[in-house]
């Protein structure tokens, strides 16, 4: 055996060593490509593990925020149209490649962002994204908790009381347990969990039913809308579609565990679309009857004094699992955009150190509250236009091959080198979409172009992200051979 090639069989050796230290799958959270033995979900418990990530509280209240500004018909027409788009675009970004190659979603990102590329944009976009939605998701376990202590035995902690971030740290807690033991302990408690969501949140539409006369839900006024109706619905679907996109940072890792492109394909469309809607739905009903967006408040008066807490806890304990499946792919992105940095570091320690910021967010509850739909619609102003350019390369620049010795190489050795690990138009092709979204909508201030109301945003800018990216990679480096355009057969045989 050549030297380099026993290099090559004793650094793999090495990771699945390690992966066994730490308690994890063999080959789950290490970057080499997982062979056909290594993946672990079929169609089934994929689609247990989307549903489980998609019915929990944030997805009543997504409805419950939408229900701000429409009514009931029109905001499911915007949460149907949000989320299939959002969704097509966010899954053809992250779900095909890493399932196809078996290979972590970040570290299939080389090609489109160069290697210090991608870790500019894991150690902000990605970071901040998953870190307020980790925070959010134990702020509400804390609000869940509370909620039923006040009902139960007569407590009177409020919604931002010192006793909600307690119980959002000890959520974190209970999420790093899970998550440090590996992708195998999520799928095992998503197996119980996603089954009893589905029957929890059919329950909940059926007590709606029966106990809410459709004519005052039909004929329910929006909570807190802006004076043009068109601005309204479109700020409604852009609120969808940020939602659907917001799944990026976490499906290519999980989807790489699945043993087919079925398998991985329709659980991640079919499974996230259904679910979320079911609940979505579900939350918008209820705030538009009951006058409050937040299902923590809701769901007690809704489902009853023992039968709305039984609940309520469920739902909380499902955004445990739902946050340990976030943090797997954003931890995993981490120690791979890091290089040798973080390579050596045990998992368990990664996985603690993520939780640091989300922690001492819990102890602001009121504000990542009255930030949820700024926050969800500012972090679909730069993923939308990622997944633009994740798509024009991977699809139509690269039609899907990509050379993987070529992932793992560094500096000039690779042909995604680029200059200095970083491919300009994958970053530009951002920059430029997320430019064309705060010109057309700002979440911030809510100032938003006329055009807005015809388009909205996130989409459009997907569009301009992958067209920047299409005429900047052939500027740059399809017309003069750089950076593995071509037949992947002579890529490898350049290298």
């Amino acid at each position: 055996m050549s030297t380099e090639g026993k290099r090559r069989n004793s650094a793999k050796a090495g990771d699945r060593a390690d992966a066994k230290a730490d308690g994890e799958s063999v080959g789950a959270l290490g970057s080499l490509p997982l062979l056909r033995g290594e993946r672990i979900w079929n169609g089934s418990d994929f689609t247990g593990v989307n549903i489980s990530l998609a019915i929990a509280t944030w997805a009543f209240l997504v409805g419950g925020s939408t229900a701000l500004l429409v009514g009931f018909q029109q905001g499911v027409a915007a949460m149907v149209i949000g989320n299939a788009i959002g969704l097509g675009f966010m899954i053809l970004a992250s779900v095909v490649a890493s399932q196809r190659y078996g290979v972590e979603q970040y570290t299939i990102l080389r090609p489109v962002f160069g290697l210090v590329g991608v870790g500019i944009l894991v150690f902000t976009v990605i970071l901040i994204t998953e870190m307020g939605w980790s925070s959010l998701l134990a702020i509400m376990v804390g609000r869940a908790v509370t909620q039923v202590s006040n009902s139960a035995v007569g407590t009177d902690f409020g919604p931002e009381s010192l006793m909600v971030t307690f119980f959002a740290l000890v959520a974190i807690a209970v999420s790093w347990w899970i998550l440090s033991r590996g992708p195998v302990t999520i799928g095992r408690f998503n197996k119980f969990i996603a089954p009893g969501l589905i029957v929890v949140t059919v329950f909940l539409m059926v007590f709606l039913v029966l106990n809410t006369s459709w004519n005052t839900l039909l004929t329910a006024a929006p909570l807190a809308p802006f004076e043009d109706d068109r601005l309204n619905f479109a700020l409604a679907v852009e609120f969808n579609v940020g939602v659907g996109v917001s799944w990026y940072p976490v499906m290519g890792s999980l989807a790489r565990l699945t043993k087919t492109p079925r398998a991985a394909l329709w659980p991640s469309y079919g499974g996230l679309l259904v679910a979320t809607l079911i609940a979505q739905i579900v939350g918008m009903a209820a705030a538009l009857t009951l006058g409050d967006s937040d299902p923590t408040v809701w769901m007690l008066p809704f489902g009853g004094p023992i039968l709305g807490a039984f609940i309520l806890l469920f739902i909380a304990f499902a955004n445990i699992t739902s946050t340990s499946s976030i943090v797997y792919s954003t931890v995993l992105a981490i120690r791979q955009a890091s290089g040798n940095l973080l390579s050596r570091v045990r998992w368990a320690w990664l996985c603690a150190a993520f939780f640091v910021l989300p922690s001492i967010l819990a102890f602001f509850p009121g504000f990542m509250y009255t930030r949820f739909m700024t926050f969800v619609t500012l972090s679909g102003a730069f993923l939308a236009p990622m997944c633009g350019a994740i798509i024009a390369d991977y699809f139509v620049l690269r039609r899907q091959r990509v050379a993987l010795e070529d992932l793992y190489r560094h500096r000039n050795e690779s042909a995604y080198h680029f200059h200095g690990g970083v491919n300009l138009a994958g970053l530009g092709a951002v920059a430029a979409g997320a430019i064309f979204y705060l010109v057309i909508y700002n979440p911030v201030t809510l100032t938003a172009q006329p055009i807005f109301g015809y388009i909205t945003a996130s989409f459009p800018s997907a569009i301009v992200g992958a067209v920047v990216y299409y005429v900047l990679a052939r500027v740059l480096y399809v017309r003069r051979g750089v950076g593995g355009y071509g037949p992947v057969e002579k890529v490898e045989r350049r290298a």
